[in-house]
């Protein structure tokens, strides 16, 4: 997390809808070696109590929890953009890269392998839902014992979710003159970063 305070004021409430509109993050325990890290989907409960993911068995990263919970953060990155310091109209400045990150801490634990299968198809549902019109797919769809099968290779896991932190750096250490320009040189490229970050400047300046 950036330490600037201007970077750091979004509502808890924003964070935490940013954090499950994307459901994908990096997920990271300290290991017998150093930081262990695994790229998971994730689902967060309806009161931001917690969040349910799955690991593959032989993940290092839900291994270390198997005799316990251990602490550990759920990193959820957004869109980034490089910021060339000749949109700012002054000779003064230097380069920097405006992002989204949230940070989600707390602990994570193992969870009884019959919540698995439910847990697999709320999150299913979940992006699903988010294909519509399409019909969702569900699991009842498979040929029996296929599901079964596939389930053995992967663990469910609960992450309590102690504490929300966010970062939205959008120039905001800038007078609103400085980050408008800002804004119109974003507005010109091509990639989708830049074009997502100007429209997310331009809603913090209206």
């Amino acid at each position: 997390m950036h330490p600037n305070p201007a970077f750091r004021s979004t509502p808890l409430q924003d964070n935490l809808a940013f954090a499950q509109a994307r459901g994908f993050g990096i997920l990271s325990v300290n290991g017998a070696d150093g930081p262990l890290a695994a790229h998971v989907p994730f689902l967060i409960s309806p009161d931001a109590g917690f969040a349910e993911l799955h690991l593959a068995r032989s993940n290092p990263v839900g291994q270390a929890c198997l005799e316990g919970p251990v602490a550990a953060v759920i990193m959820v990155s957004g869109p980034d953009a490089y910021i060339s310091p000749d949109w700012y109209g002054s000779d003064d400045q230097v380069p920097t890269w405006n992002y989204i990150a949230v940070h989600l801490r707390g602990l994570l634990s193992a969870l009884p392998e019959a919540a698995l299968h439910p847990h697999v198809d709320a999150l299913s549902a979940e992006h699903e839902n988010r294909l519509l019109p399409k019909t969702p797919w569900q699991s009842s769809k498979m040929s029996q014992g296929a599901m079964p099968r596939m389930l053995r290779m992967i663990l469910p896991f609960r992450f309590e979710i102690g504490s929300v932190e966010g970062t939205w750096k959008l120039n905001q250490n800038k007078t609103p003159e400085v980050r408008r320009g800002a804004v119109d040189h974003l507005a010109q490229q091509s990639d989708a970063g830049s074009q997502a970050i100007a429209a997310l400047m331009r809603r913090d300046l209206e």
